[in-house]
């Protein structure tokens, strides 16, 4: 058997419906659409959602939640992620940003305390978590809150 002469198994493969080609094809005429009505027309139907004058659905439930306009969002890391630095290294959101730590600053960076750290750091951030800022202080690295 060679590739030219595959062929494909019988009744796997269907010819497409073409609509609108004369009445010898049986979709003729109308093209399936029936006679008349809004379906029958070109661009017509209805908008998804629309329930027949009903009121829809989405405007039958009530609103649910509240969206803070003023709440920030951090770029957050852990001090476990910080282990990979070396000793004295100075720790800022756009130092962390070029190593593709965090993708965006937003609002600023926050440190959080999960992992361990042996390594004496000074980390520069907007906010910390107490146990982040005491595994920094013991393992003798520097917080500093910048604003």
């Amino acid at each position: 058997m060679r590739i030219g002469e595959l062929k494909a198994p019988k009744g796997s493969t269907k010819k497409r419906k073409r609509v609108g080609r004369g009445t010898g094809s049986g979709l003729g005429k109308t093209a399936g659409r029936g006679q008349d009505g809004q379906n029958s027309r070109s661009g017509g139907g209805t908008r998804p959602g629309f329930e027949g004058g009903q009121m829809p659905l989405a405007r039958r439930l009530p609103k649910r939640g509240f969206a803070n306009i003023f709440s920030k969002q951090y770029a957050t890391i852990n001090v476990g992620d910080l282990e990979i630095f070396e000793d004295g290294t100075v720790i800022t959101a756009e130092s962390l940003k070029e190593l593709k730590f965090i993708k965006k600053i937003s609002d600023g960076l926050k440190i959080l305390g999960d992992g361990e750290i042996t390594k004496k750091l000074t980390v520069k951030a907007v906010k910390f978590t107490k146990t982040a800022q005491k595994k920094i202080e013991a393992a003798g690295g520097v917080v500093e809150v910048i604003k």
